[in-house]
């Protein structure tokens, strides 16, 4: 992975709940920045910028903090949302080294049509979007294609069967599932003409009057 953009930020004097609700109300970003020994520093990113970036894949910016000299390369350790899970409220970085191994996880994007889909009811599902792999800063993809083209109903890709670029170790659960094709059964359920009005079983009394018309006429 190259390092596509730098991100803008700058420095936050004041933390906590009530500052960090005035810095999004002004369109930025809280976020802390650690790692490398070195002290952590509470930063405010542009909130537009900084989720196109993470939206398209990217984790590894440039950063210029204020009053320091050179520039630093990290990586979006981990976002955090509001409760109702959709907006980013804070971000935490970390500091690192291109060639450094870090854990991370990487979206998966499903490529092409299963086959399986042509079956009549198939569903197709991915329980698991993104795979946690362990590689070098460097090495580290946007994102990690799956062909599902020949996947077929009932035939699960798991994580073990996903091809990883050179240099990747898988460190999610080989046997996750991570693309399937299931079918969707029609129930059909015959109901007699009673059923339909009442739920009821077909009335017995109608098999009664039949016999009794029977014993009328051998009497």
């Amino acid at each position: 992975m190259k390092v596509q953009h730098t991100l803008h930020v700058s420095r936050r004097e004041k933390t906590g709940t009530r500052y960090a609700r005035r810095e999004r109300a002004a369109g930025k970003l809280p976020a802390v920045l650690y790692g490398h020994g070195k002290e952590s520093v509470s930063l405010s990113l542009d909130h537009k910028e900084a989720l196109k970036f993470f939206h398209s894949g990217e984790r590894v910016f440039d950063i210029e903090v204020q009053d320091e000299s050179v520039s630093q390369t990290v990586m979006l350790k981990d976002i955090q949302f509001d409760y109702l899970g959709t907006n980013p409220v804070h971000v935490d970085l970390t500091r690192v080294d291109m060639n450094e191994e870090v854990d991370a996880s990487v979206e998966l994007r499903f490529v092409g049509q299963a086959v399986g889909m042509k079956e009549t009811g198939a569903v197709f599902s991915h329980p698991s979007s993104a795979l946690h792999i362990r590689a070098a800063v460097k090495d580290l993809p946007d994102h990690i294609d799956v062909n599902i083209t020949d996947l077929e109903a009932h035939h699960p890709i798991y994580a073990s069967d996903v091809t990883l670029p050179e240099g990747i170790v898988l460190l999610t659960d080989a046997r996750t599932t991570v693309a399937v094709v299931t079918i969707k059964a029609e129930q059909a359920t015959e109901t007699t003409e009673a059923e339909d009005v009442e739920g009821a079983p077909a009335q017995p009394e109608v098999i009664t009057e039949k016999k009794e018309e029977a014993e009328d006429k051998e009497g």
